[in-house]
């Protein structure tokens, strides 16, 4: 058989970033010139999926792959444009693009409900983006709308956006780091109580869940949003410390007995305590001295006196871990008013 007449292999692998920017680039904005010629737009990858936190390969390119953007345009050519624009794009976008589905992912939309839809509030709201609003709205949330890429910014507005949502401010970062330290310390003796009892499962359960803690404060500490389990340990890899912490704690989860988990553990409570007291955030705290002491000492630099006095719950995703729940930011808000809720007698 000749070689013309051999089957085509996949596409080569594109980073979805980069498909959605050639798609952007090539086809929907010239489209988008034809049908609305004038109109200014803002174009971008944004909201859920590997390629927007760079984490896509070319095991993600299974069948329903494909290049995916948003379109954004301002409130009033929402209701003039919207409809010509799709209809056009629905008529005129290929079937596939570098070998990939190309319909149905372009959305046209406006700034506000698409930020509203994606985290339960609008942070282009007059006034600063409030306690709440950072502390119920789960991390990977945050970070989807933080990374992926900004094509073109017509109106203007994402940058600002996307700037000020790109990290916590300082007294809600301290709260944060301070309460996952305070499930560390929840956490950690569980290793031993359930050794010492000659339930290893247990114990290894424990660990698991000290080392997945540990991880989310890393990137924490970090400055990176954690973003849910399935990219946990990817986003850990790339993190200050994650090259080194990364074989302790897979030594500590891999254990067959107690001892050897608290040994690997306790060189990532030492490696951890290290890099807080880098961070410069707090007086030195010993490097053996518990996580509750780490806790304590980020509480007390806290200014605001409203946050200082917060239930030590946290941010949403340090006490909820269920992602249908996580992914609903109308119930992740619902949730965190509870929570603050005090305590009946």
């Amino acid at each position: 058989m000749s070689s013309t007449n051999m089957p085509a292999g996949p596409p080569p692998f594109l980073p979805g970033l980069e498909l959605s920017r050639r798609l952007y680039t090539d086809v929907v904005r010239p489209l988008l010139e034809e049908a609305a010629p004038g109109v200014p737009h803002s174009a971008a990858r944004l909201g859920s999926g590997s390629d927007v936190l760079g984490y896509d390969t070319p095991h993600s390119a299974g069948p329903s792959w494909r290049p995916r953007l948003q379109l954004f345009l301002r409130r009033h050519d929402v209701h003039r444009h919207a409809g010509r624009i799709r209809h056009v794009l629905a008529a005129h976008l290929p079937r596939t693009f570098h070998g990939h589905p190309a319909r149905d992912g372009v959305e046209v939309t406006h700034i506000t409900p698409w930020f509203v839809a994606t985290l339960g509030f609008d942070p282009s709201a007059p006034g600063d983006i409030g306690p709440t609003d950072w502390l119920a709205t789960p991390t990977q949330l945050l970070a989807e709308v933080t990374a992926g890429a900004v094509f073109h910014d017509g109106l203007g507005e994402l940058a600002p956006l996307r700037s000020a949502l790109r990290w916590y401010p300082h007294d809600i970062w301290l709260h944060v780091l301070a309460c996952q330290w305070r499930r560390v310390a929840r956490e950690a003796p569980y290793v031993t109580h359930c050794g010492e009892t000659g339930d290893e499962l247990g114990s290894a359960v424990a660990a698991a869940r000290v080392a997945r803690d540990l991880m989310r404060l890393g990137l924490l500490m970090d400055r990176r949003y954690p973003p849910y389990g399935k990219w946990l340990g990817t986003a850990f890899a790339r993190t200050t410390t994650g090259h080194h912490l990364a074989p302790v704690l897979t030594a500590a989860v891999t254990a067959t007995d107690r001892r050897s988990r608290e040994k690997h553990l306790s060189q990532a409570y030492e490696a951890t305590a290290d890099l807080h007291n880098q961070l410069d955030l707090t007086d030195r705290v010993a490097q053996d001295a518990r996580p509750e002491r780490f806790a304590a000492a980020l509480t007390a630099r806290i200014s605001d006196p409203a946050i200082k006095d917060l239930p030590p719950t946290g941010a949403i995703d340090q006490f909820v871990d269920d992602p249908e729940i996580l992914t609903r930011p109308p119930l992740t808000r619902a949730l965190y008013r509870e929570a603050r809720k005090p305590r009946s007698e």
